[in-house]
């Protein structure tokens, strides 16, 4: 009820929308009488058709200029600025433009698909028409009784829920035709691939086949051939047999020639050697004499030599001592040497340094009249001249 209440108009607004809806009903009937069944033989057909599509090019030239237009400014934005709400903004604008262009896009190809000179155009057109003509006449008759338009809305819903219907069942089409589409290119692609595998298949039996006959030949070839290379090589082998056992026969016979001649040589060879040791015995009786005797020989002169060592180690010891305390006894004098030579250095030092010392307290005396060098007085001039006499002398 509420709901009905805030769709009642008032009296004023419902006399006003039911004459708006009048004139509507009136203009629709007026158009629906003077509308031909078809554009197709009127001689401004073409006319009417590049007018038509004029307006839809124009329109769509006007979306896509607006469109770049957009495109520039967001990257002009993108570039200048990093304002998030200033880049979001031109992000929307090129969004909502581009939906536009999308949606204009495809009313200008269904326009282009459809010919507006045939009868089933001008028949849709007459179907609307009527459509709306119709519940526009209920919603004036509502509105004058009842002061609503509840008839409107319910008719809004009933078209909306119709073109939706319509809408499925075309996308459900459209999903039919390229399902359709897609499995029978699979079937196409199948088709192709079991032709080419049975064409391989046939090309691999004939392949086969061809094997198959040149094994054959080849095995009888062979068979024939093995055959003939068995009896050659039997004979071969027969040959051989009997070359073999003659040269076997002459091999034994030269091994027993060699075999009497060894047993002559190792007869000669074992009384040659038996001779031999026993000249090697002598001459080993005769060596080790003379081995013993070089060794006494040699023990003795080891002997002398290791009392000669010791004798000389000892001698050696001797003089090493001496010669210690020869070098302590020379390294004292050096010493005391050394002590004497420095002594004397030093007097002499000390001697020159008393005799700079004395010249130079004279010349002090001298110059500043000390003691006998002192300046005697004017009235003793007889004594002064004798002194003078005697610094001459």
């Amino acid at each position: 009820m509420s709901t009905m209440e805030e769709r009642l108009l008032r009296a004023v607004d419902a006399i006003h929308c039911a004459t708006v809806f009048e004139d509507c009903v009136d203009q629709l009937a007026i158009l629906g009488r003077i509308m031909p069944a078809s554009f197709e033989f009127r001689p401004d057909a073409q006319e009417i058709v590049r007018s038509e599509i004029d307006q839809l090019v124009d329109g769509q030239q006007q979306l896509e200029n607006k469109f770049q237009s957009a495109l520039e400014t967001k990257a002009a934005l993108n570039s200048k600025t990093k304002n998030s709400a200033k880049l979001r903004a031109a992000s929307e604008g090129v969004n909502t433009i581009g939906g536009d262009l999308k949606n204009s896009t495809h009313v200008f190809g269904r326009s282009l698909r459809q010919n507006p000179l045939t009868t089933d155009n001008i028949q849709k057109i007459q179907d609307d028409r009527g459509f709306v003509e119709v519940v526009m006449t209920s919603t004036m008759a509502e509105l004058a009784q009842n002061r609503s338009f509840e008839t409107l809305v319910k008719a809004v819903r009933a078209a909306k829920q119709r073109k939706a219907s319509l809408q499925m069942t075309i996308q459900k089409e459209e999903d039919g035709r390229k399902r359709v589409k897609q499995l029978q290119k699979q079937i196409q692609d199948v088709k192709v691939e079991k032709e080419s595998e049975l064409q391989q298949r046939n090309e691999m039996i004939s392949h086969l086949k061809d094997q198959l006959q040149e094994m054959k030949a080849k095995s009888n070839m062979e068979g024939k051939y093995i055959k003939k290379c068995a009896e050659v090589a039997v004979a071969q082998t027969q040959k051989r047999c009997m070359l073999s056992e003659k040269e076997l026969k002459d091999e034994a016979e030269k091994l027993t020639n060699k075999i009497d001649e060894e047993n002559r040589a190792n007869a000669e060879i074992e009384s040659y050697l038996r001779a031999h040791v026993s000249d090697l015995t002598k001459k080993q009786e005769y060596w080790m004499e003379k081995f013993e005797k070089d060794k006494d020989a040699k023990q003795h002169e080891l002997d002398v030599l290791k009392a000669s060592k010791a004798n000389d180690l000892a001698r050696l010891q001797e003089l090493t001592k001496l010669y210690k305390e020869y070098e302590q006894v020379v390294v004292e004098d050096r010493i005391e040497k050394e002590k004497v030579r420095r002594k004397e250095e030093q007097e002499g030092i000390e001697l020159r340094a008393c005799i700079k010392l004395q010249a130079w307290w004279r010349g002090v005396m001298v110059r500043k009249g000390f003691g006998a060098f002192a300046k005697k007085k004017k009235g003793k001039k007889g004594k002064g001249k004798k002194g003078k006499g005697k610094k001459k002398k």
